[in-house]
C-alpha cells in the first residue's frame, strides 16, 4: 500500500485540475490561435503561468485503484500489475483469464 500522504496529494491534484479545466483551456485556446495579437498573446501567457502549478494534467500521476501503486499501471484497469494478476486469478475480472499453451 502506497503512503496515504502521496495518495491525497495526487487527489489535491486531480481536484485542482478539474477546477482550472476550463480557464486553462481558454488560455491555451488563445496561445495556439495563429490570429492572436502579440498583446494578447502575452497576457494570456501570464495568465496561465499564474495558475497553480498543480492544476496542470501532465502533474497527476496514475495509480493503482486498489493498493495505490504508482508503477506497473494498467490504465485499461486501472490497476497496478500486482494487483491486476490478484484479482484475475481469483477470477475476480470479468474476461480475463490466464493464457496457457
Amino acid at each position: 500500500m502506497a503512503k496515504a500522504s502521496a495518495i491525497q496529494r495526487n487527489l489535491k491534484r486531480q481536484r485542482l485540475v478539474e477546477k482550472y479545466a476550463a480557464r486553462r483551456a481558454e488560455l491555451k485556446k488563445i496561445l495556439a490561435d495563429p490570429e492572436t495579437t502579440d498583446e494578447a498573446f502575452f497576457e494570456a501567457q501570464r495568465e496561465l503561468a499564474k495558475l497553480p502549478r498543480n492544476s496542470s494534467v501532465v502533474r497527476v500521476h496514475n495509480r493503482c485503484a486498489s493498493t495505490g501503486r504508482p508503477r506497473a499501471y494498467i490504465r485499461r484497469f486501472r490497476l497496478s500489475r500486482i494487483a491486476f494478476r490478484e484479482l484475475a486469478l481469483a477470477g475476480k475480472i470479468p474476461g480475463v483469464t490466464k493464457s496457457s499453451w
